[in-house]
């Protein structure tokens, strides 16, 4: 239960707070003023995005390809490069294609967090309009102390952020349900012809809604890339 609480806070961080602006953006995406059968598209395309992508390909798939316990694209790279016959033609393809997501990692790490915290920094803006000049210097200043906590260690970090991300995810459950029962018909988001209805009314929007919903799956690769950190039983557990 350590090991998964602690895989809670390091590797669901990013996927806990994606989808704030992930939906936000979608609905920017769309240009449309926002209605009943937008939001329940955009809901429905995130909702799956999040099944298909974290609870179907990582949680079932990806963790079982481990090289001696760790995880990540350079260790797949370096799994395919043992495992494949070294005579087949498109060993150099798949070579580049390793190299190729390691180079995405490296891109969504620098700007995944800045993304993540000042969606969750611009809320206080809502709450207290007077509050928006500090809403840039706040994030800034969040990001330089979690960057400070990460050189401590994985366990460290850890062992501070699950219990935070646990009071997080509560949090966003509490928050949610009475919204839920005074509109239940967002519940009919679950079901898929509501986001391919979306796509196939948006026109053009839809490549620009599609890129906008695939922010909500930001920090999915922590999954696997932390595989060493905690094993695959704690991250399926948390």
């Amino acid at each position: 239960m350590a090991l998964s609480l602690g895989a809670l806070g390091v590797v669901y961080g990013d996927i806990g707070t994606s989808p704030l602006y992930s939906m936000r953006e979608a609905m920017h995406a769309h240009g449309a003023p926002p209605g009943p059968s937008q939001v329940l598209g955009v809901v429905s395309l995130i909702f799956w995005a999040l099944t298909i992508i974290v609870s179907i390909k990582y949680i079932v798939f990806v963790l079982q390809a481990d090289h001696h316990g760790q995880g990540g694209v350079l260790a797949l790279t370096t799994l395919v490069n043992k495992k494949m016959p070294k005579h087949r033609k498109d060993l150099p393809l798949l070579m580049f294609l390793g190299l190729f997501g390691a180079a995405l990692l490296f891109g969504d790490g620098m700007i995944t967090p800045a993304m993540s915290v000042l969606s969750a920094v611009e809320g206080l803006k809502i709450a207290a309009p007077m509050l928006e000049p500090f809403v840039v210097p706040l994030t800034a200043g969040i990001l330089v102390g979690l960057f400070m906590v990460q050189r401590r260690g994985t366990e460290k970090v850890g062992r501070l952020f699950g219990p935070v991300l646990l009071l997080w995810f509560a949090a966003l459950a509490l928050l949610g349900i009475p919204h839920i029962l005074r509109a239940p018909e967002v519940l009919w988001a679950v079901l898929p012809h509501h986001g391919v209805d979306f796509l196939l009314h948006s026109g053009w929007a839809a490549f620009g809604v599609l890129g906008s919903v695939f922010l909500a799956v930001t920090g999915g690769e922590a999954m696997y890339a932390d595989l060493g950190h905690f094993g695959a039983r704690p991250i399926r557990l948390s």
